[in-house]
């Protein structure tokens, strides 16, 4: 019975079109997606540049990348003003503010927790 159950447990994940962290998850928990997503939270209404100088070692063409994913998937709203130069501004959409509140919760773990996986790190370095 146990051999069967954790059959159809792993079967969730092997299942490509339907497994949630292929799908949804690990589209915002890459090196870059998260943090975007965190300097939206924290600032609200932010172009471009400004991104990318609260994350100065993300590439503007990764960047430009990361939003795109992020709007496809409907975390982040882009709104372009017709103004010379043209101006433009990312955004939370409510989906991307329900995932913050999730994702907060890990923020404040990684927080209360740094300390000790930064010393757990170092005494385990090989």
């Amino acid at each position: 019975m146990k051999s069967l159950e954790l059959q159809e447990n792993l079967k969730k994940f092997s299942c490509i079109d339907k497994c949630p962290i292929r799908n949804v998850i690990a589209q915002f928990s890459g090196k870059w997606q998260m943090l975007v997503l965190c300097v939206l939270a924290e600032n609200g209404k932010t172009r471009f540049n400004a991104i990318g100088k609260a994350i100065p070692d993300i590439s503007p063409k990764v960047l430009a990348d990361t939003l795109k994913n992020l709007e496809a998937d409907g975390y982040v709203i882009r709104k372009m003003y017709a103004e010379i130069p043209p101006k433009v501004e990312y955004s939370l959409s409510e989906l991307g503010q329900s995932l913050m509140e999730v994702i907060g919760n890990l923020i404040n773990w990684a927080t209360s927790h740094y300390k000790e996986i930064e010393a757990n790190r170092k005494s385990n370095k090989r």
